[in-house]
């Protein structure tokens, strides 16, 4: 029996490990541990419940106003004694989080194999997205398995030098947890969002990302603001992030518009529901870009650069950055234009990003990879 150790963080690295973590445990081979580093705090719980999934070790490293390099330094000293606890042969990361960075470079520290799910996601520039694409990079310099979900993912990592047995086009785990989701049908949790008439056209918007603090977001919010005054028919729906840099702009731009709904941040299952319901999206979010298709809704996107492209090469997304006129005039042709929108919708399309068996084809590589006589390196594995 191997031992696999997966080590989450935040949100999205819950939602988008869940789905590999549930497979991992209905092989018997293989003995799973999940540690929890508390890099997000909210609503965790119910998220881990909702995927039952218990949390073997809780870190605890969140801090107010922290900065990334305390963050780092606690993750990485926190998660030492982790690894000498469970002694895993392999452990699992996902993305491109602070979390995810430290924990595959403890695992190197202690000659124990990373695999990365979402593996090769670009955009080129290492500040856009800020901190993530050289947390992305670093991951890759470390890792002896790489989950890439799309071709245009693996393609960056054969191009880096990786070897191409240890890459593998597996599809993103996001639309395992989204099906998973859907399938739980349960009610709505937040009671604001019941109140949503039906006739109402819904615009969702999230923002969250390091380079969009200050100038870009007070300009999107502008933006927003701008729709919401023109658009009466339309219903703004904002679950804000907790962060102050994005909920004091937020709240001092928005807040006294009647058509506006700032919201608390929203659990997963309400997110999936609104998504479906919405008639389009606005989003600096990466996993919003890769379930928007999957919810047949069209996507802009506040940012200049994505390492998501399939979407936007689609037609299903587009880059609007944080140009107040580029967001205005692009989500009024979709409030107001048929054949513009039907444009944007993925129809009977595929989404480029997964059809919901990632979760399979990654546990059959790490099985492969450990039973069945795959050469590896020979920093892979310590036990």
């Amino acid at each position: 029996m191997k031992k696999i150790l997966f080590v989450i963080g935040t949100r999205p690295e819950i939602i988008k490990t869940a789905p590999v973590i549930l497979e991992a445990r209905r092989r018997r081979r293989f003995r799973v541990k999940v540690c929890f580093t508390g890099q997000h705090q909210s609503m965790v719980d119910q998220m881990l419940r909702d995927f039952r999934i218990p949390v073997d070790f809780d870190l605890k490293v969140m801090k107010k106003n922290q900065t990334l390099t305390g963050l780092a330094a606690r993750t990485i000293t926190r998660l030492q004694g982790v690894l000498e606890d469970v002694e895993p042969e392999m452990v699992l990361v996902q993305g491109d989080t602070t979390t995810a960075a430290m924990a595959a470079l403890a695992a190197f520290y202690n000659r124990i194999a990373v695999g990365h799910i979402e593996a090769g996601l670009r955009t080129g520039d290492r500040f856009r997205p800020y901190p993530e694409e050289a947390n992305r990079c670093l991951i890759s310099t470390l890792a002896d398995l790489h989950f890439a979900p799309t071709p245009e993912a693996k393609s960056h990592l054969l191009a880096e030098g990786k070897d191409p047995g240890s890459v593998f086009v597996t599809g993103n785990t996001v639309i395992d947890a989204l099906q998973y989701v859907w399938n739980l049908n349960r009610a709505l949790i937040n009671p604001r969002l019941r109140r949503i008439e039906a006739d109402r056209k819904v615009i969702l918007i999230t923002i969250h990302r390091r380079e969009s603090f200050g100038i870009p977001l007070r300009n999107i919010c502008r933006a927003m603001a701008d729709i919401a005054r023109r658009h009466p028919e339309a219903l703004l729906v904002y679950p804000v992030h907790m962060n102050p840099n994005v909920k004091k702009p937020v709240l001092e731009e928005l807040s006294d518009i009647a058509n506006v709904w700032l919201v608390d941040p929203l659990h997963y299952r309400d997110l999936v529901k609104l998504m479906q319901r919405s008639h389009f999206i606005l989003t600096d979010s990466g996993g919003i870009q890769e379930e928007a298709p999957s919810c047949n809704k069209p996507v802009l996107v506040l940012r200049e650069k994505t390492e998501r492209p399939e979407g936007v090469k689609l037609g299903v997304a587009k880059l609007v950055g944080a140009d107040r006129k580029r967001i205005i005039s692009t989500a009024e042709l979709l409030l107001e234009s048929h054949d513009f929108y039907s444009k944007m919708q993925l129809g009977r399309k595929k989404n480029p990003y997964g059809d919901g068996a990632a979760s399979k084809r990654i546990m059959d590589k790490i099985t492969r990879y450990f039973f069945r006589d795959i050469s590896r390196s020979k920093g892979g594995s310590n036990r």
